[in-house]
């Protein structure tokens, strides 16, 4: 059972420790600092934060001593043309390990739409041109963001070279050779907001999350823009599921790590509203694949909740257990028993935008 929680925020990292039962603030790093996304890896008592210092630019700090302390490491940069032309980084938005026998590599997805790959725990950043260079990211485009980004980069624990990606809005991708190469992974996941002949379009698809099931790899769910869709062939295909209530819309989703066809989401009204259905705060959890769903309320607000939660924000440990996220307006909810009750955690914090277990 994890007994450490990182939260991104919009004012910094918040670092709580559970002890007898109830979860603490241990620790405030970086107040003040908007936090996209933060990265732990308690074997190495090390963490990674990506602050967002908007007119300052983007930053990266790691602590090599469990978040004492913090060092400056590189940022991702684009190419620049000759006339000193070219993207800039926005945002770093996905952050996860490259290969679990080596902990010091690393893949990063950005905003705008760049994936990037360090070996030596963020002290230098190569861009993956050939992802880069392809012909079809000319037609990738921003959902939430004016730019495309890429949020969501699950590592094969069978084979550390097998990763898929996803963009916002630009489908899911796959290489199979640690990004030499890639190629369209959305066959199946379709997109309600285009003209009918460009629905089933792989690379114009909005997933806004995508997570794999350590245990059965092969299964991958996303939370889409307009819809869930899962894969049981390692995104060979993909299926729509359509027993969800009270929404199918919404942002984060997390799986079970041995029951693979067990999947949590936090459902909203989608496009101009964004707010939980009638005002009332829940989780959906489905045990059999998305063919039914239990709707979870007990703790959770049910009356003029306006509470959004980010794709980053809803997280799962190992166990399965234990999850927890938080909301655009700061408030954090963590469960032992897999959604069943629902505790909020006695702080007010600043709108939230992850939250990670370790």
């Amino acid at each position: 059972m994890s007994d450490r929680l990182w939260v991104a925020t919009r004012k910094g990292v918040f670092d709580l420790r559970l002890r007898n039962g109830k979860w603490d603030v241990e620790r405030v790093s970086f107040l003040a600092a908007p936090t996209s996304m933060v990265l732990p890896q308690p074997a190495q008592n090390r963490v990674y934060a990506a602050l967002n210092h908007g007119h300052f630019g983007v930053k990266l700090h790691r602590s090599d001593d469990d978040g004492a302390t913090w060092t400056e490491v590189a940022v991702p940069a684009y190419p620049k043309a000759e006339d000193g032309t070219g993207d800039s980084l926005m945002q770093i938005w996905a952050l996860e390990v490259a290969d679990p026998n080596r902990p010091e590599t690393l893949w990063t997805g950005t905003i705008p739409g760049g994936l990037f790959y360090s070996p030596d725990a963020g002290a230098t950043w190569t861009l993956n041109t050939t992802l880069w260079n392809r012909e079809e990211r000319k037609g990738w485009f921003g959902g939430g963001a004016d730019k495309p980004g890429i949020h969501s980069i699950c590592v094969d624990p069978r084979n550390h070279q097998h990763v898929l990606m996803a963009v916002s809005c630009g489908g899911v991708w796959r290489t199979e050779d640690a990004g030499q190469t890639w190629a369209l992974a959305a066959k199946g996941i379709f997109a309600e907001y285009m003209p009918p002949e460009k629905q089933f379009d792989e690379n114009i698809q909005d997933p806004h999350r995508m997570v794999r099931c350590p245990s059965n790899p092969d299964v991958l769910w996303v939370q889409h823009h307009n819809g869930v869709f899962r894969t049981t062939d390692n995104a060979r295909s993909w299926s729509h599921v359509t027993g969800l209530k009270p929404s199918s819309f919404g942002f984060g989703v997390v799986v079970h790590p041995t029951k693979s066809d067990t999947a949590w989401f936090v459902p909203a009204v989608k496009d101009e509203t964004r707010v939980p259905v009638d005002g009332k705060l829940s989780v959906t959890r489905t045990r059999d694949g998305g063919q039914s769903c239990e709707v979870l309320t007990n703790g959770l607000p049910q009356k003029y909740c306006y509470d959004l939660v980010f794709r980053h924000a809803l997280d799962i440990d190992e166990t399965g257990d234990n999850l927890a996220f938080g909301s655009t307006t700061g408030n954090l909810w963590t469960t032992s028993n897999g959604g069943d009750e629902w505790t909020a955690l006695p702080y007010h914090l600043p709108p939230i935008y992850a939250v990670r277990f370790g």
